[in-house]
């Protein structure tokens, strides 16, 4: 156990100790995202849905997580990164037990968490620090194109929508899990009300799908944000993410892949995610619908707070 290092909130003079182990971390995947969206990442200190810890160590940042609200009772830790130097010190599972306090002060019962598959030594770690497996997904990528076109047709119903999610096979995968519209690269429990939110047409940045077939909802989908950010190369890119997608067979995914395909299009977007169920049958339907899929799923976990999960 670390002596002498102080677990608390980061704040923006921090910046340099964390960029200084973070910014070298998986250079071999793309390298790490923190330094570059660390001071947007930060909470105002009146904001009081998130929270960032990191572990100081007087002449250095050993670790960093963050905890955000993203319902009235589910919570989602992110960002969690101990320095090589101080790693074996039980640093994580103290940043872990800052994020559970915090969170059971704000009334969440569940934590939940998301490990690329392939970060073994942080899912060990996860399993120590009390949480459990939950589900995986992997993100699917169709291509923007007007012209997509399926055999089943798309509406924009979320009625329909939410219908079919409640039934489908995904949903049980999933654990009733989606992209959240409160927070980037999070999920939580889906609601009829935010596929109703989803659906308003007052609201341009999200919209829901509902695919149908003789009468029957055969598949689903929504799409939770549009945002900009810039590749490798320092260009500006545009990307339309889709929080779920679920269908029933080959048909149905061709259909609802070739209307987020559209969907993209129309907002001029370069590029798309599409989060899918990690299972056999939907990750090689994408495949056969002529979709390209990440190379790796994500693994979520879960850690009950008192009361909930």
């Amino acid at each position: 156990m670390a002596v002498g290092i102080e677990i608390r909130r980061a704040t923006h003079d921090d910046y340099e100790g964390v960029a200084a182990f973070t910014e070298t971390l998986w250079e071999d995947r793309g390298g790490d995202y923190i330094p570059e969206i660390y001071h947007d990442w930060l909470e105002d200190e009146d904001e009081s849905h998130k929270k960032t810890f990191v572990a100081d160590a007087g002449d250095a940042i050993a670790g960093i997580v963050q905890a955000v609200l993203v319902s009235p009772d589910e919570a989602w830790f992110q960002g969690m990164r101990v320095n090589p130097d101080y790693q074996r010190q039980g640093l994580s599972g103290r940043l872990n037990d800052a994020c559970f306090e915090w969170a059971r002060e704000q009334g969440a019962t569940v934590g939940r968490i998301m490990i690329f598959s392939w970060n073994a030594a942080s899912l060990g770690a996860a399993r120590t620090s009390g949480f459990e497996p939950t589900t995986e997904f992997r993100m699917a990528h169709p291509e923007p194109d007007p012209d997509a076109s399926g055999p089943n047709p798309v509406s924009n119903d979320p009625a329909a929508a939410w219908r079919y999610w409640t039934h489908s096979d995904a949903r049980e995968h999933l654990q009733g899990l989606g992209l959240a519209p409160e927070e980037t690269w999070a999920v939580r429990e889906l609601t009829r009300e935010d596929f109703l939110a989803f659906g308003d047409d007052r609201d341009d940045d999200t919209a829901v799908f509902s695919v149908e077939r003789d009468g029957n909802g055969v598949g689903a989908a929504y799409r939770v944000r549009s945002y900009e950010r810039e590749n490798d190369d320092g260009e500006t890119e545009t990307w339309a993410e889709y929080g779920v997608s679920a269908w029933d067979d080959i048909d149905a995914a061709r259909s609802l892949l070739a209307a987020l395909s559209r969907d993209a299009a129309a907002l001029d977007a370069d590029r798309t995610r599409v989060l899918i169920p990690e299972t056999t049958a939907v990750v090689s339907d994408a495949s056969y619908a002529g979709v390209s899929i990440a190379e790796e799923p994500d693994f979520v976990l879960a850690a009950a707070l008192g009361g909930g999960e």
